[in-house]
């Protein structure tokens, strides 16, 4: 998975973010900016996931971008 995609294309991809995870704040975002680790991090603090469910969450929404 190539996330060096996701950080360059970070102020496009925030809409589709929040619309995944609607927890997530504009500062939340933010804060991410784009970093895999960030959301991951994010995503279990908002939802209360453990982390092999955040990053499979993840995976599966990066598989459904349209590159």
């Amino acid at each position: 998975m190539d996330w060096n995609r996701v950080e360059g294309s970070w102020k496009q991809l925030k809409g589709a973010v929040k619309e995944q995870w609607g927890k997530l704040t504009d500062d939340d975002l933010d804060v991410i900016g784009g970093r895999r680790e960030q959301l991951e991090g994010k995503i279990q603090e908002r939802y209360g996931y453990q982390k092999d469910q955040a990053k499979k969450e993840i995976d599966d929404w990066y598989g459904r971008q349209k590159w």
